[in-house]
């Protein structure tokens, strides 16, 4: 097993430039085009969901807390079985059947709304089966990825599927608050349901073939059995390898910090800096602008510093970036917790990017799915443990001391990723 070997030298890394532009690549193209629409119309739904529970249906803040937590729910109840599931079929057509359950799910809200029978409990079930299909859609996704383009192409290809999440960041917002002032925000949703439609089309439009699955006879004798063997195996794989556990260890735990100051983060734009609403808007963007900056540079990032050291560079920027916030002030101040927003999205993206390669070109194919799926629990089922302990915190020491423990805190996560040895290693291994 990789883990029990010695960290490759340098000597032995991935190609630095791709042959082929993956701009030219015909099936990348349709895969990244579909995913981008399909992240346009997420981002819309996640602005006018709120805007249903709150204003059409008159939600309390702890109800609206509620669904927050339900959009969350897919990372802690479907990830693990979402491996198998995975490495057992066509990934391709899992996606479909995804982007298809998603599109029917969420065409019900503007249904529902139409008849005039919509209430909270169908929007809460409604976002807990879409975050539970994402879920699914999130693993297969990047354990699609190496059946499509080559190896020395799985860090810069990441690096652009992030920016299609950035560009939806971007746009999404202003298409949202367009759409609700115009239809509605009932009728805004079916742009979310159209977007997976747009999805499953560019999927099936893929030409490049998948190679089948390995067939596993164990698994049909004793099918509850082999599937938590195999979850267990994948976590077992992950936290046995070193370097694999280091990224996974710092994720969840800045993850966990992040959470924190997310939760407050409105609170004290509104409370604190008594920012008004375009404000709001603009520190939204200056996210948006980091992440698709961070997208556009994945790429020349990784030939220029190489792709291990796109591993934990970012991270010291990732951290200090969430103490910009606590020193802001009114006026001025908002503009601060911009900068912030920009310089941490702009990390994020090359991190992501490079750490997924990572895993993408050292993990067997044929355990990929469950070992990315092993990746996303542990370093997202934090998630939800620190937005509350953010909140409790927020009113125990106070909003702005709660944001200054969240940002050491999240600084202070690198030094699990400096500690391994990436820190001597330019570029991915093969």
């Amino acid at each position: 097993m990789p883990g029990t070997s010695t960290p490759p030298t340098e000597d032995s890394v991935l190609p630095q430039a791709p042959r082929r532009s993956l701009w030219r690549h015909r099936d990348f193209r349709l895969l990244w085009g579909g995913q981008t629409v399909s992240e346009l119309g997420a981002s819309v739904s996640s602005l006018a969901l709120p805007l249903v529970a709150v204003a059409q249906l008159g939600a309390s803040a702890f109800q609206a807390a509620l669904l927050t937590a339900a959009s969350w729910s897919g990372y802690l109840l479907a990830t693990l079985p979402a491996g198998p599931l995975a490495d057992r079929m066509s990934r391709r057509r899992l996606l479909v059947w995804c982007d298809i359950g998603r599109a029917a799910v969420t065409a019900l809200i503007p249904i529902a709304a139409l008849a005039g029978v919509l209430t909270l409990a169908q929007l809460y079930v409604v976002t807990v089966v879409t975050s539970v299909l994402s879920a699914v859609f999130d693993v297969a996704y990047p354990s699609y990825l190496p059946s499509l383009v080559d190896k020395d192409q799985l860090v810069d290809a990441n690096g652009k599927l992030s920016t299609a999440g950035s560009v939806a960041q971007l746009a999404g917002p202003s298409l949202a608050g367009v759409l609700v002032s115009s239809i509605g925000a009932t009728r805004a949703v079916v742009a979310d349901a159209a977007s997976f439609v747009v999805s499953v089309l560019s999927l099936l439009a893929i030409r490049t073939p998948e190679a089948p699955p390995e067939p596993e006879p164990e698994a049909e004798s004793q099918p509850r059995r082999q599937v938590r063997a195999e979850i267990l195996d994948a976590l077992r794989f992950l936290l046995r390898h070193r370097i694999l556990r280091s990224i996974a260890a710092s994720s969840a735990l800045s993850n966990l910090f992040v959470a924190m100051a997310l939760a407050l983060e409105l609170v004290f734009l509104v409370r604190d800096l008594h920012a008004q609403p375009w404000q709001i808007g603009f520190v939204m963007l200056g996210g948006a602008v980091g992440g698709l900056l961070g997208g556009l540079l994945t790429g020349r990032l990784a030939k220029r510093i190489g792709t291990a050291r796109m591993i934990w560079l970012p991270f010291l920027a990732l951290g200090w970036s969430g103490l910009l916030a606590p020193l802001a002030r009114g006026g001025w101040g908002v503009y601060l917790v911009a900068v912030g927003s920009l310089v941490f999205a702009a990390s994020s993206v090359p991190f992501n990017a490079a750490a997924t390669g990572y895993r993408q070109a050292i993990c067997p194919p044929e355990s990929l799915g469950r070992v990315n799926a092993a990746s996303r629990w542990l370093s997202w089922g934090t998630a939800p443990v620190g937005a509350v302990l953010g909140g409790l915190l927020g009113d125990w020491i106070g909003v702005r001391t709660t944001l200054v423990v969240a940002g050491f805190g999240a600084w202070a996560c690198c030094l699990f990723v400096l500690c391994s040895p990436l820190r001597r290693m330019r570029d991915i291994p093969e």
